[in-house]
């Protein structure tokens, strides 16, 4: 038997059970369709989070007070959003302040009803800071900070019941009615910022009575120069001391989610690990199996002149080709289910070649492990008894 033989003779035995041989290969398709799905799920919304990152940039900072040695809460001074606006390559600084009331739908409302909602102080620069986007209306302005408006977040919207501007809505924030002007789109780099209500510094000392202090100072500064910046913000928001300030970079909560899925997919890909070797061990079985219902055709090959090589290479074939004709059949079922997953989340589709490539390759090494055994059994027939009836 020459090499051009080898493939067609190996896969006599798929030919003439065939469903047999697709059931089989059923096995080895759903370990290497599992295994495929959880690395391409994975891997597009990895994906999906850096191309994210990389639309909002991760140019942008955030300074807060931290606390001394003793656990006791600072303050950062009020020069702080004026010093970091001159470091050369801050772009723009937006302070903010917590304010402590409530915001509710009208005063007749009990204020639990709207709870979460914070209502925060903001200059006008923090929607071009944080790459904020207005879903209705405008954010607060040099005029508008002065009187009572108000600029509401996404989920804070969404608690108070208002999703338009229409009919001029009034909001109650700590006894005063406050305009609706604006509403904001979800801010990927800011959720605390979906939660609140804005409204501007000027109308919440004058009502409020709040300190000039910020609670926080967000910075978007030079893509390039991120990590200088970051390296004297501390210094320059509170010279005195440095230490009771904190930086932070938001970004890097996006990117820390990138990860934060290395377990599941570890234990899925264990879980298809075990339908692989299931598949594994279905094949070697029906090798057995096929091995006993051929004796006939072993012998009269071997009689005919077969060698064992000759015979264990057409076992051998035939458990590899049946392994990777579920491995194709996986390969497929995956990619689909990743495509179909990730399309419905709106994400960036992404199945790894290399993880196609290691799927082709581990479907064709289980099926030769497999195979070895009834392989070996078929090639260790004697011709004279293979022949005889069972």
């Amino acid at each position: 038997m020459n090499w051009r033989d080898v493939l067609p003779t190996g896969s006599l035995g798929l030919r003439t059970k065939r469903m047999r041989s697709i059931l089989t290969a059923l096995g080895i398709a759903i370990g290497i369709g599992a295994m495929v799905s959880v690395v391409g799920i994975s891997s597009s919304s990895r994906a999906d989070v850096l191309a994210q990152i990389d639309r909002l940039g991760t140019n942008l900072l955030q300074v807060a007070p931290g606390q001394t040695i003793f656990g006791q809460d600072t303050q950062l001074p009020v020069e702080a959003p004026a010093m970091i606006r001159r470091i050369r390559p801050v772009q723009s600084a937006a302070a903010t302040r917590t304010v402590a009331t409530t915001v509710r739908r009208n005063d007749k409302i009990d204020v639990e009803e709207t709870g979460g909602i914070a209502v925060v102080a903001t200059e006008p620069q923090l929607l071009s800071t944080v790459g904020g986007k207005m879903r209705a209306g405008r954010f607060l302005n040099a005029a508008t900070e002065h009187y009572p408006a108000v600029v509401l977040g996404s989920t804070a919207a969404s608690r108070l019941g208002i999703d338009s501007l229409a009919g001029q809505p009034l909001v109650d924030i700590g006894g005063h009615w406050f305009e609706v002007v604006g509403i904001l789109d979800p801010v990927p780099l800011g959720p605390d910022i979906d939660r609140s209500a804005l409204i501007g510094y000027d109308v919440a000392k004058r009502l409020f009575g709040i300190n000039d202090s910020a609670s926080t100072v967000r910075v978007r500064t030079d893509p390039h120069q991120v990590e200088a910046v970051r390296a004297v913000l501390a210094a320059t928001a509170n010279p005195q001391a440095p230490a009771n300030v904190t930086v932070t970079r938001p970004s890097d909560a996006l990117a820390a989610r990138a990860t934060t899925d290395e377990a599941l997919t570890a234990l899925l890909l264990a879980l298809g690990g075990v339908a692989l070797l299931v598949g594994g061990v279905g094949i070697a079985n029906v090798m057995v199996i096929a091995v006993l219902e051929r004796r006939t055709e072993i012998g009269l090959r071997r009689a005919l002149g077969a060698t064992r090589h000759e015979v264990r290479l057409q076992f051998l074939v035939e458990a590899v080709l049946l392994s990777a004709l579920g491995g194709l059949a996986g390969i497929a079922i995956g990619a689909g289910i990743t495509v179909g997953y990730a399309s419905v989340r709106g994400w960036v589709i992404s199945v790894p070649l290399l993880t196609l490539a290691a799927a082709v390759g581990v479907s064709f090494v289980v099926g030769a492990v497999a195979g070895l055994y009834p392989a070996s059994r078929a090639a260790r027939l004697v011709p004279a008894e293979a022949i005889q009836p069972a």
